[in-house]
């Protein structure tokens, strides 16, 4: 069977438009589907530090989450320790009366400071100088080491403690001490 000149031109045609077919089918197809498939792993691989540090968010969230009761609770116990009016008229007295059972009659207070807390805004911290001017050191020692212990929201930052050579059996003590009240 002879082909003739017609049949040759539609066959080679054919041929071309097939290869034109395949050429046009991974060109204009395949290569931008393949191009952004590379750019969508790219973009994926690049959100993974952020995903770990979302998760990490979401993770110290439930975390506080978990501590809120407990912090809760504490600052509760906080808020029914300090008593309720003016710090001026209560922090006085109650040193007053802390170091007469303690065995120290004479103690006068006053306040050096006032700062505000950072890490809890409903509160302050109040600075008190505390003179005691005749104690026995032994008495003071106990009752420093009580004042500690029974008042947790009292904090002692500086103790001076002046000798006199007129009077070796007591010394003049100032204390810096730190109290946490209601704003």
């Amino acid at each position: 069977m002879k082909l003739g000149k017609e049949e040759i031109q539609k066959i080679v045609l054919g041929v071309l438009l097939f290869f034109g077919l395949i050429y046009s089918y991974f060109d204009m197809l395949l290569g931008p589907l393949s191009k952004r498939a590379q750019l969508t792993k790219h973009s994926a691989e690049t959100l993974v530090p952020q995903i770990q540090a979302s998760k990490a968010q979401i993770q110290k969230a439930k975390d506080m989450e978990r501590d809120f009761a407990s912090a809760t609770l504490v600052m509760r116990q906080v808020e029914a320790m300090i008593p309720e009016g003016s710090p001026v008229a209560w922090f006085p007295t109650q040193m007053q009366e802390f170091f007469k059972k303690q065995g120290i009659d004479r103690t006068s207070t006053r306040m050096t400071g006032d700062t505000g807390d950072k890490e809890l805004p409903k509160f302050r911290h109040i600075a008190w100088g505390v003179d005691l001017p005749k104690v026995d050191f032994v008495t003071f020692g106990k009752a420093v080491a009580t004042l500690e212990n029974d008042q947790p929201l009292i904090e002692i930052s500086a103790v001076q403690i002046d000798a006199s050579r007129d009077d070796v059996e007591s010394e003049h003590v100032f204390l810096t001490v730190n109290n946490l009240v209601k704003k």
